[in-house]
């Protein structure tokens, strides 16, 4: 797939102060892997600029204005990348807004079904549970204690990297010592006429005639059962309801993500490595044997790059790119060059840029001070192979 160049490329790990559409139309086409952001939500913040989203007087006005930064976002994105997008939900105060007086405005739901008409497909509606959230005075209805983040692609096949933000299962898939659990102990054989089948007879999933059309099916609890496994060797699928806690940053900046948070979205959509020339990403394949799982050498997925050089050394290959056009306090930034990805931001309140170009310096000073391991590492039983 041919990508067709149309601005100057930015340096990477710097912050563009601008507003997001103008800024984003100065980018390179097809120049970023990944992006990950949350935009102001409608209503709920002043961010002191006159050019800031979220202050227009209807919900309409703020869906078209996302609508027209998400239009750039795909111009700017590769073929194979994700748009992860947080939002926050509010309510009306007035029946011009949007929706009558007290009503919730539901925001995020009117921008997905207008992205879906502007040709992304909406992949998950994933659930951000915060464990805690700042009480509510309200006392004639429920507080509200989560946010929606939505993963948005371009075309059907895409980069998406689960093995990296696996969960480790409730029950164990291995015995203490690091061996395979035994299998349960079969029953002994019954001497007297059973008046009901076996109960495995009962457990084989949904019947068919139950099954709609749009049923994802059982195909991988029938595997584990024929496996005689009781989880993926790289532990589970963690699911679209993430409990996280709320950042705990106390700075200028009254809206910072959790690093937890921007840490699963961006391991899972933003490639390690990727080509330099057709910036096609590397993936790491896994190969599962029996109870484990081993996690391969980084493969480039196109042919510009020769197989036989590692993907770290070869002069053809770079580390995959993130971009967060509403940077805020640079907690994108921060995550991303912890797990050596580079990165690019853009910030409308110049305040806002030097916080987070002063909390990108201090995460690093402490990286030198107090270096870490950072791969990722969700179960016991994964083995890394060159």
């Amino acid at each position: 797939m041919t990508i067709t160049l149309t601005a100057a490329p930015q340096p990477r790990g710097t912050i563009i102060v601008g507003d997001a559409l103008s800024r984003l139309r100065e980018l390179e086409t097809g120049s970023i892997d990944c992006v990950i952001t949350s935009p102001p939500y409608f209503r709920l913040r002043n961010y002191q600029h006159h050019k800031q989203l979220g202050l227009e007087d209807t919900i309409h006005g703020w869906v078209n204005n996302l609508l027209a930064v998400t239009d750039e976002v795909a111009r700017v994105l590769v073929p194979t990348g994700t748009l992860w997008l947080n939002l926050g939900d509010s309510y009306s105060t007035h029946q011009h807004e949007g929706a009558p007086r007290k009503s919730l405005l539901l925001g995020p739901e009117r921008l997905a079904l207008a992205l879906i008409q502007h040709g992304w497909t909406l992949r998950n509606k994933i659930v951000w549970a915060k464990t805690n959230s700042i009480p509510s005075p309200v006392t004639d209805r429920l507080s509200c204690t989560h946010e929606v983040i939505y993963l948005l692609t371009r075309i059907p096949r895409y980069y998406f990297n689960l093995d990296d933000i696996r969960q480790p299962p409730k029950t164990r898939c291995t015995t203490r010592n690091g061996h395979p659990s035994p299998p349960p102990r079969q029953p002994r054989a019954h001497t007297r006429p059973q008046l009901h089948p076996p109960r495995s007879h009962h457990r084989r999933g949904m019947p068919e005639h139950w099954r709609g059309p749009n049923t994802d099916g059982d195909e991988g609890l029938t595997t584990m059962k024929r496996q005689k496994t009781i989880c993926h060797p790289l532990g589970k699928n963690p699911g679209d309801v993430w409990r996280l806690a709320a950042s705990n940053y106390r700075g200028a900046h009254f809206a910072t993500y959790p690093t937890r948070l921007v840490e699963r979205m961006l391991l899972a959509g933003c490639p390690e490595r990727r080509c330099r020339t057709c910036r096609a990403p590397f993936t790491r394949p896994t190969r599962r044997l029996g109870t484990e799982a081993l996690r391969l050498a980084l493969t480039p997925t196109c042919h510009c790059t020769p197989t036989h050089n590692t993907p770290d050394t070869h002069p053809n290959s770079e580390p995959g790119i993130v971009l967060d056009p509403f940077l805020g306090s640079g907690t994108t930034a921060i995550v991303a060059e912890e797990h050596q990805r580079d990165w690019l931001g853009i910030e409308l309140n110049p305040n806002f840029a030097n916080l987070a170009r002063q909390r990108i310096q201090d995460a690093r000073n402490k990286h030198k001070t107090h270096p870490t391991d950072t791969t990722t590492h969700n179960h016991t039983d994964r083995k890394e192979h060159p």
